[in-house]
């Protein structure tokens, strides 16, 4: 996860990007050739993943995707966020998406380690969507300071505006003590804001501890090249974790709940993961 020159971007990132594609999520101008190539091996887990575990990857993966656009997308009605920064953004087009949708209204910075941000900018530039109220910037989720840190990068935000943070995707790649760091530090810069808004992908023990699942995580493990993690065991626990290191309030909002994503919760997938949302 360090930001380095050399740093390569991950086959899950140009996978996935294609993922959104494929459903409608994302313009053609993301697609890359990776990202093709790599969708066949990803259809041919998710089929795997279906007839041992009878989980569908795909419900799993737009149900978190869009579970947290709607819940972002109540949050900017609602005037209570006009700035966004999303870590680990890879080639999702959300940021596109809430520009198109909210225009001048709202400020988003996309970012991520520097192969991806010379890819995605590059993307985007081609496009013309970028302008200074679109921008990728390079951010290491796990630096304390320094100028890819995620202070340094929201200094760069008006302070007097709320601002949302959103971790799609990354969270379960990271051991628990790295990802408790990265949750303070979440909370810290939103402190700083006078409305702060944290989203993510949430999955809990206690929903995914079957054997099907349990084969489905190994098999995962082998795509994405490393161990993943489950850092929650229920939800009284992800509120009681998330207290101690400085959110105060704080919805796991299951997919069933959610206009946007009850239909994807009706498929097996669909209703094994969590929207996180977390205030300061």
């Amino acid at each position: 996860m360090r930001a380095d020159p050399t740093d390569r971007i991950s086959p899950t990132a140009y996978a996935t990007g294609y993922l959104w594609y494929r459903h409608g999520l994302s313009p053609a101008e993301l697609v890359t050739p990776q990202g093709r190539r790599l969708d066949r091996g990803f259809r041919a887990l998710t089929r795997l993943t279906r007839v041992l575990s009878g989980v569908s990857l795909d419900a799993m993966m737009l149900a978190r995707h869009k579970g947290i656009d709607a819940v972002l997308m109540r949050a900017i009605d609602a005037g209570e966020v006009t700035q966004i920064i999303e870590i680990a953004a890879g080639l999702s087009a959300r940021g596109l998406r809430m520009r198109q949708r909210y225009g001048e209204r709202i400020t988003y910075l996309e970012t991520d380690l520097p192969a991806m941000v010379a890819t995605k900018r590059r993307l985007l530039e081609n496009a013309g969507w970028l302008s200074t109220r679109h921008r990728v910037v390079e951010l290491d989720a796990l630096a304390e300071e320094g100028s890819r840190s995620l202070a340094a990068v929201a200094r760069t935000l008006d302070p007097n505006q709320g601002v949302a943070i959103i971790t799609e995707g990354l969270m379960n790649y990271l051991d628990p003590d790295t990802a408790a760091g990265v949750w303070r530090r979440i909370a810290q810069v939103m402190r700083q804001f006078p409305a702060g808004l944290y989203l993510s992908d949430l999955y809990l023990l206690q929903e995914n501890r079957n054997v099907g699942m349990l084969a489905f995580g190994k098999i995962l493990e082998l795509f994405v090249r490393g161990r993943m993690y489950v850092h929650f065991q229920n939800p009284a626990q992800v509120r009681e974790r998330l207290r101690r290191i400085g959110f105060r309030h704080i919805k796991v909002h299951r997919t069933q709940t959610l206009e946007a994503t009850r239909a994807l919760a009706a498929v097996r997938g669909g209703d094994r993961v969590r929207i996180l949302e977390a205030r300061t």
